[in-house]
């Protein structure tokens, strides 16, 4: 194996753009999606077939957003799958969560079509998040005690908590909240957690992973057996990977601390207890607009994407524009 090849691990990263679509989203290795997609509905419903549909769709107007999902496909009884895997933590990733779903719910009755016909397939929203859920502006808490990593979300009655509309759900993997190890993995779900966080790592198929369901990713995710043409663009998803995730935690370093500072500044000069909270809650709002600016600053620096500035920053595209 060449040197480049060693560097990159043994493994293709499941946690990379590329190996996200290697892994889950080719026809050829679609098994390995429908496994895991059991694992996560446990039961609750059986996915014996997919097919894989564009993940590009533009609004019905120019001043609507085009959606773009990382992975879209429909199941053998028609039911949509929105697969997606988030690297850096987003403020507002709840909303988008939600906007996709809703954009592809009214993608599924034709315009102009009458009469009270509106049965709707099910549509699920299935993310795999490098951050935690909690903690990060409007908490979103398992109730699963036993495991917090897991938010199985639906659409409820508050006083009964009954499933008010079992056609629409969304299954959140908060990945750093899952902390077990090898000996206390107690499902098929689990395992497949596991193994998206260390993947990268392993140099072998682990005696603990059924062989049965995971021995494939281990065949097919050799960096050795890429062609050069994937290798390349493994080795290009693998540099924004790094160069995304260094860009945001130092400017979210940097970002804290001015908020820190400005925060400090103000409440000194009201010179009462009320003016320091109000200057640290400006100073911290302010620090935050100055963090985005740098993020995307170093972003562009680093050669990414308008676009993907953008969605990580959540700066519009005319203010991404003037940074350059």
């Amino acid at each position: 194996m060449s040197k480049s090849k060693q560097k990159l691990g043994k493994y293709v990263d499941i946690l990379s753009d590329f190996g996200w679509k290697f892994y889950f989203g080719r026809e050829e290795n679609k098994i390995l999606l429908i496994a895991f997609l059991n694992s996560l509905f446990e039961g609750e419903k059986e996915i014996t077939d997919i097919r894989y549909t564009a993940v590009e769709h533009d609004g019905d107007s120019k001043e609507m957003r085009r959606v773009v999902f990382d992975l879209l496909c429909i199941g053998k009884d028609g039911e949509h799958f929105i697969v997606e895997m988030q690297q850096l933590f987003q403020e507002f990733f709840k909303d988008r969560a939600v906007y996709y779903t809703s954009r592809l719910i009214n993608k599924q009755l034709p315009r102009g079509k009458k009469g009270n016909d509106y049965c709707l397939p099910e549509i699920y929203f299935i993310g795999i998040l490098e951050f935690s859920m909690v903690g990060n502006g409007p908490e979103l808490v398992s109730h699963d005690t036993e495991r917090p990593y897991f938010h199985d979300v639906a659409l409820c009655d508050r006083q009964t908590h009954e499933v008010f509309y079992n056609k629409l759900g969304y299954k959140l993997i908060s990945l750093p909240t899952f902390t077990k190890t090898d000996k206390q993995l107690a499902s098929v779900m689990d395992q497949w957690i596991y193994l998206l966080k260390h993947l990268s790592q392993m140099d072998r198929l682990p005696s603990f992973l059924d062989k049965r369901i995971f021995g494939r990713i281990f065949e097919v995710g050799e960096v050795g057996n890429l062609t050069k043409e994937d290798l390349m663009s493994y080795e290009a998803s693998l540099k924004h990977k790094r160069d995304a995730e260094s860009a945001f935690n130092s400017a979210l370093r940097a970002g804290r601390a001015e908020g820190k500072r400005k925060g400090l500044i103000e409440g000194k000069r009201a010179g009462i207890i009320e003016g320091k909270r109000e200057g640290i809650i400006e100073g911290k709002l302010e620090g935050e607009r100055e963090k985005s600016i740098d993020i995307a600053t170093e972003m562009l620096n680093a050669g990414l994407p308008i676009d993907q500035i953008a969605h990580f920053t959540k700066l519009s595209e005319k203010e991404i524009e003037k940074l350059k």
